[in-house]
């Protein structure tokens, strides 16, 4: 019994990190300008309709459409993903893997939407997928993340969490 409750707390530990208003707000949204775009270049009045939009202006309406749909599920795909080595975490362009070792600090206070952990190349680098704008969740996942740093990191100062 001991031991199903120690599976379940260590993958509880390391449950990828996900926004959860933001990505839902962004699928929405995505959803919306594909409908949106899609009506727009459906319904353009073409020359047999008396209008002046050609075939090529209506792949263009639906392209732009699916270009920013395409940014939005970018967008609602960020995430963090924990192992026993390190965090892989993708942001809004780049993707990077980072050592648990190399995080000296964990922050989540400022005006800064979103996690930011100092490195020890004293570079910053954001978890966007941990924000305050989940509000408490937000909170929560960033105490995880710094336990997670505290307990795997052998670094030599203890990463705190600086909660607004």
């Amino acid at each position: 019994m001991s031991e199903r409750r120690d599976d379940r707390d260590e993958a509880t530990a390391f449950a990828v990190f996900q926004p959860r208003r933001g990505r839902a707000v962004a699928l929405g949204f995505a959803a919306a300008t594909l409908l949106l775009f899609g009506l727009i270049a459906v319904f353009l009045p073409g020359p047999a309709q008396g209008g002046t939009w050609r075939t090529g202006d209506k792949v263009f309406f639906a392209g732009v459409g699916v270009a920013i749909a395409l940014l939005l599920w970018r967008f609602a795909s960020i995430r963090a993903v924990p192992t026993r080595d390190g965090i892989t975490v993708r942001n809004l362009v780049t993707t990077r893997v980072v050592p648990w070792r190399s995080i000296v600090d964990v922050r989540f206070g400022g005006g800064d939407p979103w996690v930011t952990v100092e490195l020890d190349d004293t570079d910053t680098l954001a978890i966007m997928a941990i924000q305050k704008a989940d509000a408490e969740l937000g909170r929560s996942e960033a105490s995880r993340l710094a336990a997670l740093v505290q307990a795997l990191g052998p670094s030599p100062k203890s990463p705190d969490v600086t909660v607004d």
